[in-house]
């Protein structure tokens, strides 16, 4: 291959395969952001010169999203990350139910909506899980089924962090719209779109849906900082109380620093993004079929077309992630065997079970997601190792020696 394992080895390189997970700050991205740490540092809240300027920054950051997203400026609401984006839209509308209500997900949806779901059901609510295919995949079909005679939140992911599976949202938002019409209920729809985000088309009014969350890391912005959409007329209620900043929807004061790199970030991930997907794609199809060339035994759990282009899922039977990440990680590749928030877990992934897969087989899965600066030697080379770690826990030779 084109990069052997001792030429990577002598130039001490990381090998970071992980994008999924989170992403390095764009250089860009930073540069923007740093005059609002210090010189421009003002309180958007306050009235003199300097707190004009982090008011102004905001607002051009917010028209970057509305652009991106193509809904107004005032449906902007910034959160600070995708988990409390993803609360914000579940709690925040079944908060508004005169009377409990159902909340419908799927069985793969980020934790941050199936815990936000649990609390929910502790006060009442009806929680509905519906269910994927062997791909992650979720029929709109099974949702309009499970659509019934009380008021509801639908909160479908527009794609999977972890496999990579691509949502038909438009046409679940559909069902769910037309249910509403015909009962006279409220029927709210929501999408996870943090994954999405510099891969899939973000436009909501395509979309069909009330509700959207985002978050900054995963397009190389900070830490810290989320979007959710929220559409003109839906009910809402705040989360957070104190000073009513965000049109009353998100109190405390702004982060303009991070907000400013969101909405860079976004625009430049969506500015890019036919060129994205395109590399990634490519790699993506490298990788795969290197593995399964090299490595005997590898599944590959992407679906055929509809997932996202930078994310490549296999499972190594007979084996269990941890020893493969840790050997990875001590040849500097660094990947995942799941969702970086559950990554601490020695439990099987939700979402491998949730697709009908074995325990012994989502025991033995990972995760290998590229990025823009990824290349075809940094595929060669996670593949030699790879199979090499794979080969000293079968007890095989080392393809090194």
């Amino acid at each position: 291959m084109a990069t052997t394992l001792q030429e990577i080895d002598a130039a001490s390189q990381i090998i970071y395969l992980d994008h999924a997970a989170t992403t390095p700050v764009r250089s860009e991205v930073l540069d923007a952001m740093l005059p609002y740490f210090s010189e421009a540092f003002g309180n958007p809240s306050s009235l003199y010169a300097i707190a004009g300027e982090s008011r102004n920054a905001i607002d051009e950051a917010r028209a970057r999203v509305a652009s991106v997203l193509n809904c107004r400026t005032s449906e902007v609401v910034f959160t600070g990350g995708g988990t409390e984006a993803d609360n914000m839209a579940v709690k925040g509308v079944a908060s508004t139910f005169d009377e409990p209500g159902d909340i419908i997900i799927s069985e793969i949806e980020h934790h941050a909506i199936i815990h936000a779901a649990e609390q929910l059901e502790k006060d009442g609510h009806h929680v509905i899980t519906v269910p994927v295919d062997r791909y992650g995949v979720v029929d709109p079909v099974e949702v309009r089924s499970r659509l019934g005679d009380r008021d509801a939140i639908v909160s479908i992911m527009f794609a999977n962090n972890e496999v990579g599976a691509i949502n038909d949202i438009p046409e679940i938002a559909r069902f769910a719209k037309q249910h509403g019409r015909e009962t006279g209920k409220d029927v709210v729809v929501h999408t996870d779109a943090v994954q999405a985000s510099g891969k899939l088309s973000l436009d909501v009014k395509k979309l069909g849906v009330d509700l959207l969350s985002l978050s900054a890391h995963k397009i190389h912005g900070p830490k810290g900082v989320g979007v959710l959409f929220a559409r003109r007329g839906i009910k809402l209620d705040a989360l957070i109380a104190g000073g009513g900043q965000e049109r009353q929807r998100r109190s405390g004061t702004e982060n303009v620093p991070c907000i400013v790199g969101m909405g860079l970030s976004l625009a430049l991930a969506e500015n890019e993004r036919q060129q994205f997907c395109q590399h990634t794609r490519d790699l993506r199809d490298r990788f795969l079929a290197a593995a399964t060339e090299h490595i005997s035994g590898v599944v590959v759990n992407n679906h055929p077309q509809n997932t996202l282009p930078h994310i490549a899922h296999i499972s190594i039977p007979g084996l269990e992630g941890e020893p493969m990440l840790l050997g990875l990680d001590f040849k500097g590749v660094c990947a995942s065997s799941g969702s970086a928030c559950s990554s601490a877990s020695v439990e099987p992934s939700h979402v491998l079970i949730g697709m009908g897969m074995s325990y012994e087989l989502a025991a033995g899965s990972l995760r290998f997601s590229f990025g823009k600066d990824s290349s075809e030697d940094h595929v060669d080379y996670a593949i030699d190792a790879l199979a090499d770690v794979v080969n000293q826990l079968r007890g095989l030779p080392s393809m090194t020696t």
